[in-house]
This record gives structure tokens, sequence and C-alpha cells, in this order.
């Protein structure tokens, strides 16, 4: 078509639509130049955010101190620890050793640093690009966190300028620290300054300190294996410190060992080195006190503003109980196995804790960290949530063989007593009544008061875990038992008092917790009772002390764990026993070790408190001892009742049970709710309705009708009759 024929159609308006219009590169058009702004909008925003990027760190680096002042800063923080009466049981803080320059650090310890915190050292501004998108490529395709990715320059200028946590905020500082530090530095001046700095744990700061301490010479003649050793603490300095946990610190090492021959450092034949047979210096200093320390110092996160000042640690910890705890369980733990104990005061002050036979040995807390199972001391929850629903100690239950829902439950004695009371069950800790209880009151029940006193790990409600099938940790066992001495209320257990600074000012003071009373007081002298005979007559017996004991023993199947709770003179002390890898242990049985170890600690612990009985008095509420509404209403024979069908029934002859189930008088048939009095739920009240006026039955002294006979009456107002003549005559007798 020419251009005329164009214009003639237009002018003729038959002009056909352009091809263009419908042409699909049209389409691709537009999107190419959507793209190509937005490239240049991109670009333009990356060069200003790099511009702000530049500018921030270049006012970071003008206000850096000088390689020589950061070389003569040392900004860690000393910790003195006090026992209640400030006897100092521990002083924490940093150890510095000799700086060593850049020319006196062994290769070897440069190289297995960079290995294993940072391979790109060498090569990236400060922060490694490519480790940040590997980070986030994983975290995105494996659906996990975004993993550490801090380079040696970030983690100076954390140590250095920051604090540890973990918010973006920080971060980004971190970064441009970093970027900055890299801008001001050389590379050997940033890893000198890193080696001298970073924390290896124990009070260690920098490689001359961490090698004075672990192997007992300077840093300069650092080994291969020493090397690795140290380069595998700065991830988790407690975790693998060597002499915490041996066998960790060798297998950290070992990482460090491969890292280093995969990335070039050493040879096949150095990598290969022995690490375990590395010779550490023994810390003589190192005790028991330290498994408290370590629970309760992490605690300053929390309890104090961010400081780097000397501060005072006044702790609740007796030095006297600490001592006779840590020796009651070397002592008395079997063979092989290990031991941990906890004792608190009745507001729940930690008194003594001891999280094993050796600090020096492993530092790890069975005492506040271990999950074990507690066996029979479980059954404590068991029989409290009996007595809540109406039961007490003299009720008559039977040992006998029973079926849950598939499990049948077995007596440690092997055999069956067959009829008995709660009491003794509790005492002789029989396997199948506490089955027979929890399966009445419901193992949901069960799980509820445990939880009500304290019990935070996970709780299954299979019919087992009335035997103490779930795993808990011995300091929540321990609280559960102490709001038992302090009357039914609850503890919470606490271990610092308050923190001062050097200067003395206070920065911290315990304000006790309000309590809440955790079951009616009924419930916790019945509850008494049984645990206190559990030590006087039952499994517990080895737990005496020669004044009154309230406890309760726990073995697991196959003697894996020995479990001892109990408490005297306001003192609660619970004392677990057995392998860390969970293997059987000959003889272990709650009522033997535990027990002893239990009696070892306290006779040292309540020789200056007072001798204090307990309150097993049983003051039962309305429902329990009002099992009917006789107490009320008086003699169900001196009403009238109204029956089913509407009818007045005269006193004393009744037809049959009312429709809310009550018996009525002459009814000769149980109600159908009747549970022997242990119901929780108080029988209903008979629909009792005071007697309309009768038919006459008799004459007053005035020789008027009267509505009742004369010994209703004498019965109702107390009076004492002479017997009454012979009625006259067609007059029947009532």
């Amino acid at each position: 078509m020419d251009k005329r024929g164009d214009r003639r159609r237009r002018a003729a308006g038959t002009t056909r639509p352009r091809a263009a219009a419908s042409d699909p590169s049209a389409g691709h058009g537009r999107l190419r130049i959507w793209i190509r702004r937005l490239f240049l909008w991109g670009v333009a925003l990356a060069l200003l955010a790099a511009l702000f990027l530049g500018i921030a760190v270049a006012f970071a680096a003008r206000s850096l101190p000088s390689f020589y002042q950061l070389q003569a800063t040392q900004n860690a923080q000393t910790i003195v620890v006090r026992a209640r009466d400030g006897t100092v049981i521990v002083e924490l803080g940093p150890s510095y050793g000799e700086w060593l320059s850049s020319g006196e650090i062994p290769d070897v310890m440069k190289d297995a640093m960079i290995a294993v915190e940072d391979r790109r050292f060498y090569s990236h501004p400060g922060v490694d690009p490519y480790g940040l998108a590997r980070a986030l490529y994983t975290s995105i395709t494996d659906d996990r966190r975004v993993s550490a990715t801090s380079t040696i320059t970030q983690q100076l200028a954390r140590n250095v300028f920051l604090n540890s946590n973990r918010t973006l905020d920080r971060k980004l500082r971190e970064a441009i620290l970093a970027l900055a530090l890299e801008w001001k530095f050389s590379k050997q001046q940033i890893l000198e300054l890193y080696l001298n700095k970073v924390y290896f744990g124990g009070g260690a700061y920098g490689i001359d300190s961490a090698s004075r301490k672990f192997f007992s010479h300077p840093g300069t003649e650092l080994s291969v294996a020493e090397a690795a050793i140290i380069a595998g603490l700065v991830k988790a300095p407690s975790r693998y410190s060597p002499t915490a946990d041996v066998d960790a610190a060798v297998a950290r090492a070992e990482v460090v060992l491969r890292l280093m021959q995969e990335q070039g450092f050493i040879s096949p034949a150095q990598a290969s080195v022995d690490v375990s047979a590395v010779r550490l210096k023994e810390d003589p200093s190192q005790n028991s006190v330290r498994y408290f320390t370590d629970w309760a110092l992490p605690q300053l996160d929390l309890l104090l503003p961010e400081t780097f000042e000397p501060i005072e640690v006044w702790t609740t910890i007796d030095v006297g109980m600490q001592a006779a705890a840590s020796a009651a369980i070397k002592s008395h733990a079997p063979g092989g196995a290990q031991g941990a104990l906890v004792s608190l005061d009745r507001d729940g002050a930690i008194l003594a804790l001891v999280g094993g036979t050796d600090y020096v040995q492993t530092n790890y807390n069975r005492a506040t960290n271990a999950m074990r199972q507690p066996g029979s001391s479980w059954k404590l929850f068991v029989y409290l949530a009996a007595l809540e629903a109406g039961y007490k100690p003299e009720d008559r239950v039977v040992d006998t063989p029973v079926t849950i829902g598939g499990w049948s439950p077995r007596n440690s004695s092997g055999r069956n007593s067959g009829e008995t009371n709660l009491r003794t069950a509790f005492a002789y800790s029989i396997n199948t009544v506490a089955a027979q209880l929890g399966n009445e009151v419901g193992f949901g029940t069960v799980a509820s008061m445990a939880r009500r006193f304290g019990i935070t790990s996970p709780i299954t409600t299979n019919p087992s875990m009335v035997l103490g099938t779930n795993e808990v940790r011995l300091i929540d066992m321990t609280r559960a038992f102490a709001a038992l001495s302090a009357g039914g209320a609850s503890v919470e257990p606490y271990g610092i008092v308050k923190v001062t600074s050097s200067g003395g000012e206070v920065l911290y003071r315990h304000e006790q917790q309000r309590s809440t009373q955790l079951i009616p007081d009924y419930v916790t002298a019945g509850i008494l009772d049984l645990l206190q005979a559990a030590v006087q007559t039952g499994t517990g017996r080895a737990a005496q002390i020669g004044r009154p004991v309230a406890g309760k023993t726990g073995t697991t199947s196959s003697n894996k764990d020995g479990y001892f709770v109990g408490f005297s003179s306001g003192i609660t002390t619970g004392v677990w026993m057995g392998r860390d890898d969970n293997r059987a242990v000959g003889g272990l049985q709650g009522g033997r070790a535990p027990a002893q170890a239990f009696a070892a600690y306290m006779r040292y612990a309540v020789k200056d408190r007072p001798i204090e009985e307990f309150q097993t008095e049983l003051k039962l509420p309305e429902w329990q001892t009002e099992p009917d509404d006789e107490y009320l209403y008086g003699d169900p024979d001196d009403y009238y009742y109204v029956d089913e069908q509407g009818n007045l029934i005269e006193p004393g002859r009744g037809v049959g049970p009312l429709e809310d189930g009550i018996v009525l008088p002459g009814s000769g048939r149980p109600a159908p709710d009747d549970d022997g009095g242990r119901s929780p739920i108080p029988p209903p009240a008979r629909r009792a309705v005071p007697a309309p006026p009768a038919p006459p039955v008799g004459r007053g002294e005035d020789g008027e009708p009267q509505a009742v006979d004369d010994n209703f009456l004498d019965r109702a107002l107390g009076r004492q009759r002479e017997p009454a003549p012979p009625p006259p005559d067609g007059l029947p007798r009532r």
C-alpha cells in the first residue's frame, strides 16, 4: 500500500488498525523500558547507598583510636562473687598475659585462626560478601536461621567496641566499624589486635594468657596441636574448654587441623597429630562452687544494664553447706556414676548446688541442665492429685495386678500385698496403687499438678507417667518439694541477693516474689503425712537424721537413675545419681546412695536450726466432713418429701429416690453417685421442705389438735419427757 492510499482510507473513515497495535514486539518494548528504568534506579540507589556507606566508614575511621591506644586498652570486666556471709568464693576477670607482636606470634597460630574463623581474611575488605551470600542462600534453601558470618575484623570490632546482642542495628554498626578498621589498619595489625584480645574462656584474653592457662608455657611456644586447641575455643569458650571437657576440645581441634590441611597451611602429617596427647595444666582453683556460678552469673545479663565496670555479686550460697554437699556427693556416688545436689531454703534461696563429682573433670551441670527420669519421686504429683480429689491417708486401697490401656505395672518387690491404706502404699512406693490413682483422677490432672508445682519440661500423659517416666531437671523437682516445706506455697529458686559496684553502689537487689498458694491446707497436711511415713517406715529410711524428715525416693528401670528429694527444718534438698551415658548402675536405688548422701548433707545443713514438727492434722473442707445433708437439715424422717410424681410423702414413709439421685428414707437403695466419700464434688442437697400442717394426730395440753407429735417436738427442742400414757382409744401410737 502506498501512502496516498492510506490517506484516502483515513479520509473515508475506513482506516484499518495498525498492525503494530497487535504486534507482541510492542509489549516487549515497554518491558525493556521498565527494566532499563529499574536498572537505572537500582544503580542510582546503590551509588547513593555506597556514598552514605563511604561517608559513615570515613567518619568511623577518623574516630577510631590509634593502634597503640587499642593495644593499651583492655575493656573486660572483673567480677568478685561472694557467699551469703561475704566470703569471696571466686574471682572472675580478665587475664591478659604478655602482648605478643605480630612477629612473635607463631605462624601456626595465625594460620589456625584464619582457617577456622575467616578463610578469606586476606582478600575481603572487612566484610565477606561471598560468605554472607552463602549464609543467606543456606538459610533460604535449608529453612534455617542465618548462620554466623562475622569475619575476624568484625569479631575484633564487636569485642572492642560493641556488645554481643543479636540485633540488626548492632550488626550494621559492626560492619561499618570492620570496614573502618580495614581502612585504617593493615591486615597484620588487625590480626595482631585480634589474637591479643579475643576471649578464650576461663578469664583468658589473648593467646599468651590462654597458652599459660591451658599449657603452662608462653604463647610464643605453641605447637600445631596446641594452636588448634586454642583456635577451636573461639566459637564456644565454655563448651570447648580443655579444662571442662577434654573430649569436646580434642574433637574441635581435629576440625581445625582438617581445615588447616584443606587450605594448605599444614601437611597431612601435621594434621594427623595426636591432639589427645597434649598435656594440660591442672587448675586447682576450680571447685564445686563453680557449678553454682556457671548457673547464676549468666543471669546478670538480664538483671543489669550493660556495663564493663568491676562488680561484686552477693549470692545465697552457704560456704559450709556447699562443702558438705560436695563431700556428700563425692563419697556416696557409686563408682563410674555422677551425682548432683540442690538445696533450697524455704524462700527459694539456693544454699548449695553441686552439678557433678568433679568440676575440673567436667563442668556439665547435672543439677540445672540434665534431663533425667525421677522415678517414683514423681508419685508426689499423683498423690497430691488424689488428696485434692478427696482421698485421705487412711483410705483403703488395694495392691492388685492392673492393666490400663494395655500397660501392666509391676511392683519392685514382684508381689502384691492386697488391701492396704494410702499411707502405706506411698511409703512403700507401690506401683499398682499409683497407677490406679492416676487412672482414677486422670493422667492429665497429674500433669497439671506437676505444672502447678513448677515442672517446666515436657510431660506426656500416657499411663506409665505415674511412675516417673517423664524427664525432669533436679532443680525443678527440688523446687516442687520446697513448696510443700513452705506450706503449699509456690517457691522460686534464686541465687543472687544483690550486685554492687566497686564503689559500693547497689546495682541490683533481689525482691521476694509474691507467693501463690498451690494447694489447700488439708492437701498439704495429707501429703506431709505421706512424705513423713516414707522416711519413717518406707523406702526412705536411710534419709533419717534424728529429726522429722519428709521425702520420697525414686529409682528408674534397670537402676539407671536414683533420686531422693526431701526436707527438714525448712531446708529442701534433692539428690540425683546416675551415669551420663544413661547406662545402668549396679545396686543404685533412690533409698540407698541418694538417700544416704541426703542424710550426710542434711545433718550438717540443719544443725543450727530448730527442730520443726510437720503439721499433719487434717482439717477437711465441709464437703468432706459432711457427706450428706443431715448436718444441715436434721433427721430425714422428720420431714415431708415430694416424690417424682409430686405426691406429698409423710415423714418415715419414703417410697424411693428423688430424680436428682438422692435416696429418700425407706427406699433401701444407695444413691447412684455414692463413691465412698471420695468424690471431689459434694453430694447434692436433698430437696427437703418443712412439713406442712398435717391431720390431727394428738392433742396438746390445751386439748386442741396439734400438727406434729410430741416426740418430734422433744427431739427438735432437746426436751426430756416422761413416758407418755397410753393413747386414747381409737388413736394410733406414732
